[in-house]
């Protein structure tokens, strides 16, 4: 599969115009959709709901921005799950989400780049993902 994964600090950015990383979102979101599609999931989208009052206005928001949702495969899942529990026993103690987990997984499973702008923590546990970063 060709395309990108968007992590959502990236679209958060754009949609709630984040005085520090707005520019630098929508000029990456605007360069990456030039030559490839760009994707979602279930937990970007969720994740990037705090930012909408009504579902329909985020329906309206990832349309117009041409994100493509993807389900996430058993594969990823599984993986996620694998990787967390590495993370669990390397830290010790539960600072990261499961979330991004799922989102660096998929990225891997399905061979897609991601742009994002929290890098330690898939370079770290998805060596393989190739990470669209400031």
């Amino acid at each position: 599969m060709r395309g990108v994964l968007v992590d959502s600090n990236v679209i958060l950015d754009v949609f709630l115009n984040d005085p520090k990383w707005a520019d630098w979102s929508e000029s990456k979101l605007q360069e990456y959709s030039d030559s490839t599609s760009l994707f979602i999931n279930a937990v970007i989208y969720s994740e990037i709901s705090i930012g909408f009052e009504l579902i329909e206005d985020l329906e309206i928001a990832i349309a117009k921005a041409g994100f493509r949702l993807l389900e996430i495969p058993k594969e990823a899942l599984f993986l996620a799950g694998k990787a967390y529990l590495k993370y669990k026993r390397r830290q010790g103690v539960k600072e990261t989400p499961l979330p991004d987990f799922f989102i660096g997984a998929q990225a891997a499973v399905l061979s897609l780049d991601l742009l994002t702008r929290d890098v330690s923590r898939y370079r770290t546990y998805f060596p393989t993902v190739k990470l669209l970063m400031p």
